[in-house]
This record gives C-alpha cells, structure tokens and sequence, in this order.
C-alpha cells in the first residue's frame, strides 16, 4: 500500500518517520519545509499535493487549520486532481467540523473517500507513536486503514460519521486548556502560600486531582519549561473553532471562553509560541510569584 503525507510540521514529520520505521512506502510533500530527512530513511519526495495524490492509495494530511487542508485538497495542484477514484484519504488535522463536512462532500464527488482523524497527544506522543486518535467518516473506511493509524497511535477509535472527529477533538482540547489552568491556578496559590509545589504535585497526583494533563504539564512548569509540544497560538485556533461550533449550534461554552481570553492575553504577552502549560504564566502574573523548583 503506497501512502502519501502532506504536512511535515512538528507532529506531521514524527508521524511520518513512525510510518517509514513501519514499513510502509511514503510519498510525502511540504510546502513550506524540505523532506530530505524522510527521503534519506526511504520516502520519496513528492512536488505537489497533486503529485503525491496521484501516487498513492491511501493519502494523509496534517495541516495548521482548516482554510490549509482546503488549499491542500481543493486547490489548484490539490489532492482531489491527482486522487484516483477509490483512494482514501484521512485528514489529521485539527479543523473545523463543518469544513471536514465540505471537504468529504467535494472529495466524495471526485470518487474520494475521506475521513476526519484529529490527534491528541502533541509532539512527545506524536515522536513515541503513542497518539489518541479520533476518526469520523465511513466505517469500511476506517477499518482498512485502522492498521496505519495505529503505527502512529495507541489508540483509533471510530466516533461516528465525518466531522465527528473533529467534534470530539474539540471537546478534548476544551478539557485540556481548562484543566492546565486549573492546575496553574492551584499551584500558584500552593506556591503563594509558602508550599513547595513540587511536593504539592508529588501528594495529589495519585489522587482523584491526578490526571494525564499533570502528570505531563507540571513537571515542564516546576523546570520553566515552555518549549512547545502544543503552542497557545494552536490552542487559540482550536478553542476558536470550538467556539464556533457551539455557538452554531446554541450551546453556551462559557468556561471555554473565559480560558480563550486568557490564551489571547498570553498571545499578546508573546507566548503565543510557547507549550500551552505556559497558561501558568498568566496566573503567575497576576499574582507576583513563579511556580519553580
């Protein structure tokens, strides 16, 4: 089975190094960044999303946003002119439902079975392989290429019919910004009070307050760690979606939006770039202290 895989970011490029380790042959292309890495592990280099389309049986996308996986798709030299009836293609990116839901529609008329399969895990699971992965679309579908999805993943799980991936992955990145703020909100006020945090996060972590979201993000803020396994500015782009959604759909989501704010004003402080435990930093501010060792 040949695949193809656009988008070689900071989760793409792990992903596709996992598939390669696999076995599996790869097609791969980036508009913006060289593959000379995958190339020298044994992919080959396609010379546009067309190209790469044109190439394989099963095609996989992980982009920013969703106006980048409609370009990918949809544009001129997109996937859907070099796809092969009968192809399928998963996208893995984290975009709006109901722009998975236009993009199948075009995609189906051109032949091209399409599901949405968002991930959670950021870069560390995306480098281990370890990923959650949550599909929408057709049932067949899935099941033919759940074996590849679990060479990039430690779970595929079928959540329902296309654009339900990405619904579920919106309610998981809900949980996950709120539950790092109240974490920094906790330890700020243990850090305030006198209490060493890291002894704080070694008491409560095997108790009903432990959960992955700490076991990941305290010990990256207790070291002043803000390298980016997943950036605010990323964050932002799917609470935004998020936010959209709901409101389509008359669902209030004001823990949601009260946590938006708080990215944004982490955004315009310049930490955009910075891992989202770097929400930290919006309580450490507002109350004078650091959470450190």
């Amino acid at each position: 089975m040949n695949i193809g895989f656009i988008g070689l970011g900071i989760m793409g490029r792990p992903m596709a190094k996992n598939l390669i380790n696999a076995g599996y042959a790869l097609t791969v292309y980036d508009k913006f960044a060289t593959v000379d890495d995958l190339v020298v592990l044994g992919a080959k280099a396609g010379t546009s999303n067309k190209d790469v389309a044109a190439r394989s049986d099963v095609i996989i996308t992980m982009l920013p946003n969703s106006p980048h996986v409609k370009e990918a798709v949809l544009g001129e030299n997109g996937v859907i002119e070099g796809a092969k009836p009968g192809t399928i293609l998963v996208d893995m990116s984290s975009i709006a439902p109901g722009a998975a839901q236009e993009i199948c529609a075009a995609a189906k008329a051109k032949g091209i079975v399409m599901l949405d399969a968002p991930v959670s895990g950021g870069e560390p699971k995306a480098i281990e392989g370890t990923l959650a992965i949550m599909v929408g679309g057709d049932a067949k579908a899935f099941e033919m290429v759940k074996p590849i999805l679990e060479k990039m993943g430690s779970s595929a799980v079928h959540v329902g019919d296309i654009g339900a991936g990405n619904v579920t992955k919106l309610a998981n990145q809900i949980i996950v910004a709120l539950n790092i703020a109240a974490v920094s909100e906790a330890f700020v006020l243990a850090t305030k009070a006198g209490v060493n945090p890291e002894a704080v996060f070694n008491a409560i972590k095997g108790g009903l307050a432990g959960s992955t979201v700490m076991n990941a993000k305290v010990p990256m803020i207790l070291d002043g760690n803000f390298k980016p396994g997943f950036r605010i500015e990323l964050h932002i782009k799917d609470l935004q979606n998020a936010l959209d959604t709901a409101h389509a759909l008359n669902v209030p989501v004001p823990l949601t939006a009260n946590i938006m704010e708080t990215l944004q004003a982490l955004k315009n402080d310049d930490f955009g770039a910075n891992d989202h435990s770097a929400i930290v930093r919006h309580y450490e501010k507002l109350a004078k202290v650091e959470v450190r060792k």
